[in-house]
């Protein structure tokens, strides 16, 4: 079991570093509202992930990689949404508008966190196919994928800090009125790609 829970921890930390569009939406969040939304963003993906977790030990994750039709209505849900995400984050882009207008754009802060991760169809099929391929032979399959599933978080978290981190001691070089414009329209033109290649994708 030790041997499956330290190759599992390494697999996945690899998998975490992968950047996505998670990491898109926290660093659009950094910069359009500091580093507090960022946490805020951070805090709802990892709900997200939570609720994933949650759905894999519990089959839920398994019933949508066996539903075709299930699988693509959240892979359009979440192509829209990324979509819709990087077109606002280009529209907005360094525009001089008041913190409580853009607060009242929606998709900003634990609300993008946790929506951008639970439309993400890739995510739950990755809990569903990744991780029991580490539960070691006679263990419980739920309460193994209960703890890798911790495990995933936990790092994940620490990626989100360290990231936050560094985030911090630059905000004031992305808060520059030009250094800002071009980070929103290279971050919405990636939150773009990501939307697109989500949608055509089978």
């Amino acid at each position: 079991m030790l041997v499956a829970i330290t190759t599992f921890a390494l697999a996945a930390a690899l998998i975490v570093l992968l950047p996505g569009p998670d990491t898109l939406v926290v660093i659009r969040s950094i910069v359009q509202g500091g580093r507090s939304r960022g946490v805020a963003t951070a805090a709802g993906n990892l709900v997200g992930l939570s609720v994933w977790v949650a759905g894999a030990v519990l089959g839920l994750s398994a019933l949508l990689r066996a539903s075709h039709l299930g699988y693509d209505v959240l892979r359009i849900a979440g192509a829209a949404y990324l979509l819709w995400l990087g077109v606002q984050t280009i529209r907005f882009r360094a525009a001089p508008r008041a913190a409580s207008e853009r607060r009242g754009l929606i998709g900003t802060g634990f609300t993008a966190g946790v929506v951008t991760n639970l439309l993400n169809p890739k995510v739950g099929v990755f809990f569903v196919t990744f991780l029991p391929g580490f539960v070691p032979h006679g263990h419980s399959v739920p309460l193994t994928t209960l703890l890798f599933g911790a495990i995933f978080i936990a790092e994940t978290a620490l990626y989100w800090v360290l990231l936050l981190a560094v985030a911090g001691r630059v905000t004031a070089w992305m808060n520059q009125p030009r250094t800002r414009k071009r980070l929103d329209t290279a971050t919405g033109a990636v939150l773009i790609a990501f939307g697109l290649r989500l949608a055509i994708e089978s």
